[in-house]
C-alpha cells in the first residue's frame, strides 16, 4: 500500500483561534503558476488571488508563495479564510473540567461547537482556544449550535481519536433534559426508534421508512401546567435526532425553529432559546482510566420561569 504523504505543520499561526486554511495542489493539472490554479479553484476571484499573492497571504513550507511561482504538483500552501461578520453571542461558555488531555465545557445556547458557515470565531472551539491558550484543541463530537450543555474537547492531537471512539462506539451515557408541552395521553416512558435522513442543505431532518438507525428513551421528569420536563437519553447521535422523536411523539422541544415548523429567527435572536440541554457525560477515560461524571450547571428557563422565557 502506498503511503500518504505526510502533512507538514502550518507555516501561519492561528487568527482568532481559527486554523488557516490549508490546500494540496493537484498531483497533475494544465496550469502554469499556483496563481492560475488558485484562480480556478477558489470562488474568490482573480482580483482578491492577485492582492493575496502580493501581500505575502498565501504561503507554502518554504515561505510566501510569489505571484508568478510555477505550478507544483502535490504541494500544500496556506492561507487564512476571510471571516464572516459574527453577531457575538451575549452569553459566556464555562470550563468544568480541564487537565493535560480533556477539556469539559458547558456551552450556552446559540453558540456554535465547531466553525462551520456563518460561525466561525464565534464557536466554543474558537472561544477557548483563544481563553485558554490551547491553539491545538480539538472537538471529540459535536453538539448542535442551539443546544446548550456538555461538550469535549481534546486537548492533544494524538488524544482525539481515543475521546471520538468514545462516542463512535457509544461507550458514553448520554441524558439531556428538555422542556416541551404536557400530553397527558402520551404514555412515557418510551423506546423511539426510527430511520432517520438529513439530507445536505436542507435544515430538517425527517424520518423515513427503513430498518432504525436512531434511538431514544423518553422519560417524563416533571409536569407543571401545561409543560412538562423530559430526560431524554439517546443510543445514537444522528443529527437532530432527540427534537425530531420529540416532534414525532406530539410534543416538540419549546423554541425550535426547525420543529414542527421551520422559522428563520433573525441572528440576533436569543430571546427564547431551544429547550434542549445536554446534561449529563458519563465514561471511562479511555487515555487516563479514570471514571468521569459531568452534570451541567445550566437550567432551562421555560422549567424555572416560563413566563421570563416567553417574554424574552
Amino acid at each position: 500500500m502506498r503511503r500518504r504523504p505526510k502533512v507538514p505543520p502550518p507555516p501561519l499561526p492561528q487568527r482568532y483561534g481559527i486554523d488557516p486554511v490549508r490546500l494540496r495542489l493537484p498531483l497533475a493539472g494544465p496550469w502554469a503558476t499556483v496563481r492560475d490554479h488558485l484562480v480556478e479553484r477558489l470562488p474568490k476571484g482573480a482580483a482578491v488571488i492577485d492582492a493575496m499573492l502580493r501581500e505575502g497571504a498565501v504561503v507554502g513550507v518554504d515561505g510566501p508563495v510569489l505571484p508568478g511561482a510555477p505550478f507544483a504538483p502535490g504541494a500544500y500552501v496556506w492561507f487564512h479564510r476571510e471571516l464572516p461578520d459574527e453577531v457575538p453571542v451575549p452569553f459566556g461558555i464555562d470550563v468544568l473540567y480541564r487537565d493535560e488531555h480533556l477539556v469539559v465545557a458547558d456551552k450556552p445556547h446559540f453558540l456554535a461547537t465547531t466553525p462551520r458557515g456563518s460561525h466561525v470565531a464565534e464557536t466554543a472551539l474558537a472561544r477557548l482556544r483563544r481563553d485558554l491558550a490551547l491553539p491545538e484543541l480539538s472537538p471529540a463530537h459535536r453538539l448542535d449550535r442551539l443546544t446548550a450543555g456538555l461538550v469535549m474537547f481534546a486537548v492533544r492531537p494524538e488524544d482525539r481519536g481515543a475521546y471520538q471512539s468514545l462516542f463512535q462506539d457509544r461507550r458514553v451515557r448520554k441524558e439531556y433534559e428538555a422542556v416541551a408541552p404536557y400530553d397527558p395521553d402520551l404514555a412515557l416512558p418510551q423506546t423511539v426508534r426510527s430511520r432517520i435522513e438529513k439530507v445536505r442543505g436542507v435544515i430538517a431532518a425527517r424520518e423515513i421508512p427503513g430498518e432504525p438507525n436512531s434511538e431514544s428513551r423518553i422519560e417524563r421528569a416533571g409536569q407543571r401546567g401545561g409543560l412538562g420536563r423530559y430526560r431524554l437519553t439517546p443510543a445514537t447521535g444522528r443529527t437532530h435526532q432527540l427534537r425530531v422523536h420529540m416532534n414525532a411523539l406530539g410534543v416538540p422541544i419549546l423554541g425550535d425553529p426547525v420543529y414542527p415548523v421551520v422559522t428563520d429567527p433573525a441572528p440576533d435572536d436569543f430571546r427564547r432559546p431551544l429547550q434542549l440541554l445536554s446534561r449529563v457525560l458519563e465514561f471511562t477515560d479511555p487515555v487516563t482510566g479514570r471514571a468521569h461524571r459531568f452534570e451541567s450547571a445550566r437550567t432551562l428557563r421555560a422549567w424555572t420561569s416560563y413566563e421570563e422565557w416567553s417574554a424574552g
